[in-house]
């Protein structure tokens, strides 16, 4: 007999580990065995839930909440399947476990078109590509808020392991009183039978845990049963927000604390030359002066130690500094934005005309197209650098002693927060205690935790003595991760009618994910340079049908720190594609929401959402004189918005009356916050279209502070009408998805009012 062998590569040995690992079941997100333990007062059912003593429900809670409703939202998931009133559930910090690591987050950062994921037909690809990253996702479990992701990342294992408690508990008491299980009920968390037998949750939990509930007898509530979702309960975040007891970054106050403010190096990438160290220590309240370096991709600088606040701040200021500037090119200089603007449209342009860049959307032959076409219409359209400007100043509080750190901070990525503190300090990472706080705004800002890498720094130098840490609002201006800068060439070929037959477009940008992972992930940094959605979404992924296209992304690397923004890269891109659409209307002679619609017969959800935003608005009915109407209409983040702004000028300032807003978002949880969103979304939107910018002049940013980067005022900010459309499909996201149509459709009122295009943002001149 012959004996064969055989010998595997690394690369097919690899190959099989993933086939192998492909193979197995995804695993489980309830975490029967999960991190939750019991305790003499609290028993865990699974790794989402506890029952107390007294009856109430503790809820892990692996959300942050920034305004968003997640500590409403998500026990409502909760109490509709446990029939538990929310007065009832306790939320507590979840741990660092990869159980609570955030799945629908990664979903949404596949590059699928909606031609392929039309709910209910989504192609072979499509299906295949979501079930393998979510295992992935699953498998790395990365605790991040942001994607507008917390509701529809909650929405199956939530209901599940509420549902697998209920069945649990009922079970219990089913044993202990000797009833059918079948004759038992829950009334706002009590067990009840009609013989008048009854009993609060706490009464069966340990006898409850030790259960095996099969999985047949585990049943989540049907919609047509649900008693909580849908409706509009009081928000639970909201009276420790209005008497003062909320716990903001800011408000930690652990024994013994010192604080720190840090003043980094006004040039992007500089460092500190030389300090005056001894000057800053004789000031008043001044305990010591720490350099801080690069890490998570900060900005150099140096922090002073103090017993206040004002202290610190005002050693800071006054303290003595020589900076050095960053390595750079003296034939060309240090960053300049308006540079990186006439560079990035020289990059779209010969990406356009060499059909260069990744194209994110191909379809059809678009060169026999334009060869055919009547004419062809082209626009160049700009975007700028964006500022987050979180209401809530950049701050953690630190403490390293006795070879742990305990860190408390406002963050959206935990699992990062963590790692980096670990790194810093110089320990595992479980030896980092991390309590997450209340944050005062993220709008993805708060993705990064270079400001906790600093606190932990700060912290190694105080003897053990817990410190916080507070930017001033001219560094968190001057020192932020911006939105980046975005410039995209548009080319539509149309027929003798003006329909489009094809469309060549090309934007050319910064991609953000490949530099947030390097900052935040360093280990991962060299695999991850690769297409980046979030550089393309919302200019690849059109509805509207036409025959011919090539959708194409070039790639920049500009220097300038960039990081996720409220919507991201859709927040720029509906600018670039929603203008260019009703552009091409006017070319055709057609009516902007009819010539949309004459597009989108392939997508009636999205036709359904542009049709009640016109309706509402009254779209077509004449205004008062000085007024015009715009539209907008946009996908991102799972949900369909589109808005009609009601505008005039106002000594020649553009003044918006009333914002018309229609919301595909799926399943609604609860629609006061829906609304809530939508406003926010459509404020910030508008402050972004109207004075939003940041400008960098010989590497140093422009805007510091709030006088030269408004936000839309009181008295400036209109009407705002929401408008739901129902939906059993899964919930999408509506943290984001106001903020992309809103610059759009006001930019098209204007058009309609003066019969001038604008396509580069923002509208106003920067404050003198």
């Amino acid at each position: 007999m012959k004996r064969r062998t055989f010998v595997l590569s690394g690369a097919a040995l690899g190959g099989a580990l993933l086939v192998g690992w492909g193979a197995m079941p995804p695993r489980d997100r309830v975490g029967r065995r999960g991190p939750l333990t019991s305790t003499d007062n609290e028993v865990r059912l699974n790794g989402w839930i506890r029952i107390a003593a007294d009856g109430r429900v503790l809820l892990a809670m692996n959300r942050s909440e920034m305004g968003q409703g997640v500590h409403t939202a998500l026990p409502m998931l909760v109490a509709e399947q446990l029939d538990i009133g929310l007065d009832r559930i306790q939320l507590e910090q979840a741990g660092p476990e990869a159980l609570y690591g955030n799945v629908a987050m990664f979903l949404g950062a596949l590059p699928f078109h909606p031609d392929d994921r039309e709910p209910g037909h989504e192609t072979r690809g499509v299906r295949a590509g979501r079930w393998f990253v979510a295992k992935l996702a699953r498998e790395l479990g990365i605790n991040v808020t942001g994607g507008s992701s917390s509701i529809a990342d909650a929405w199956e294992v939530l209901p599940l392991a509420a549902a697998t408690a209920r069945a649990e508990l009922l079970g219990a008491a089913a044993l202990q009183w000797r009833l059918p299980v079948d004759e038992l009920r829950i009334v706002n968390g009590v067990i009840e039978h009609e013989s008048g037998v009854r009993g609060h949750f706490g009464e069966f939990a340990r006898q409850a845990a030790a259960l095996t509930v099969s999985a047949r007898n585990i049943h989540v509530k049907p919609r047509e049963a649900w008693q909580v979702i849908g409706r509009q309960p009081l928000r639970t975040d909201v009276p420790a927000k209005v008497n003062g007891t909320a716990v903001f970054g800011m408000d930690v106050k652990p024994e013994g604390l010192l604080y720190a403010v840090v003043r980094h190096c006004p040039m992007l990438g500089g460092s500190a030359a030389r300090v005056d160290v001894d000057a800053t220590l004789r000031r008043p309240g001044v305990e010591r002066v720490v350099r801080l370096g690069r890490t998570a991709g900060a900005t150099s600088g140096v922090a002073v130690v103090a017993r206040s606040t004002w202290h610190a701040l005002q050693a800071a200021r006054s303290m003595d500094v020589v900076w050095r500037a960053p390595p750079h090119d003296p034939s060309v200089g240090l960053l300049d934005t308006q540079r990186i603007d006439a560079s990035l449209e020289q990059a779209a342009r010969e990406a356009q005309d060499n059909a260069g860049g990744v194209p994110f959307h191909r379809r059809g032959d678009v060169d026999a197209a334009e060869a055919a076409a009547a004419r062809r219409h082209e626009a160049v359209y700009h975007a700028p650098y964006l500022a987050h400007a979180t209401m809530e100043p950049m701050n953690c509080t630190a403490q390293v002693r006795d070879g742990r750190v305990t860190v408390w901070a406002p963050t959206q990525a935990p699992t990062f927060a963590r790692e980096v503190a670990a790194r810093v300090a110089g320990v595992d990472v479980d030896a980092v205690d991390l309590h997450i706080t209340l944050l005062g705004g993220g709008f993805g800002r708060r993705l990064d935790v270079d400001y906790v890498a600093q606190a932990v720094r700060i912290a190694m130098e105080t003897g053990g003595r817990p410190v916080q840490l507070v930017w001033p609002r001219e560094e968190d201006f001057t020192h932020d991760f911006y939105r980046p800068a975005g410039v995209a060439v548009m080319r539509a070929a149309l027929d003798a009618r003006g329909r489009p037959q094809a469309l060549r477009m090309t934007v050319a940008g910064d991609a953000i994910t490949p530099r947030w992972i390097a900052r935040n992930r360093p280990a991962w940094a060299t695999r991850f340079d690769a297409p980046d959605k979030t550089a393309a979404e919302g200019f690849f992924d059109l509805p509207y049908a036409v025959p011919h296209q090539r959708i194409a992304q070039q790639a920049t690397r500009s220097g300038v720190p960039i990081g996720y923004w409220r919507a991201v890269g859709h927040s720029h891109h509906a600018f670039f594609t929603e203008c260019f659409i009703d552009e091409l209307a006017h070319e055709a002679g057609q009516d902007p929401v009819a010539f949309r619609l004459s597009l989108l017969d392939q997508h009636p959800r999205f036709a359904t959402v542009l049709k009640l935003a016109a309706d509402k608005a009254q779209w077509g009915r004449p205004l008062a004189p000085g007024r015009a109407r715009g539209v907008a209409l946009h996908e991102s983040f799972g949900s369909i918005v589109a808005e009609v702004m009601e505008v005039s000028l106002d000594n020649g300032r553009p003044r918006v009356h009333r914002v018309v807003c229609a919301i595909d978002c799926g399943t609604v949880v609860h629609p006061g916050i829906v609304a809530q969103q939508m406003e926010g979304g459509v404020i910030f939107g508008l402050s972004a279209a109207l004075y939003g910018r940041v400008d960098i002049r010989n590497g140093e940013v422009v805007q510091k502070n709030f006088h030269q980067a408004p936000m839309l005022s009181l008295a400036e900010t209109p009407v705002i009408e929401t408008h739901i459309v129902p939906s059993t499909l899964p919930p999408g996201g509506v943290g984001e998805p106001a903020t992309p149509p809103a610059a759009p459709a006001l930019v098209n009122a204007l058009f309609a009012l003066t019969g001038e295009r604008v396509r580069r943002l923002p509208l106003l001149p920067p404050p003198a």
